[in-house]
């Protein structure tokens, strides 16, 4: 039987390094462009001529679709919020 003393307590807090705040950071301004993009693109004119506007001639009107572009939108939407999400958990980083 071992004491509680000889016990070896779990580390409480996670090591974090360099690599992991720059990737951090990284992945919110990566997720923050990504939605813009997302967001904004699909009501530009050059969303109707770009190359997936015209790879199946059959798929043409639900690309033109207000409600495709909405969804495609809203994906826009959740990305930003996740880059938020992330700059918020940056904290995670900071010594306690």
């Amino acid at each position: 039987m071992t004491s509680p003393s000889n016990e070896q307590e779990p580390h409480s807090g996670a090591a974090y390094r360099w690599y992991h705040k720059y990737a951090a950071v990284l992945f919110a301004i990566f997720c923050f462009e990504l939605g813009v993009f997302l967001l904004v693109f699909p009501w530009l004119d050059s969303w109707e001529r770009n190359y997936f506007a015209t790879w199946r001639p059959e798929l043409q009107r639900v690309w033109m679709n207000a409600y495709f572009r909405g969804a495609i939108s809203g994906l826009g939407l959740v990305n930003i919020f996740i880059a938020f999400l992330e700059i918020l958990r940056l904290r995670r980083f900071a010594s306690p």
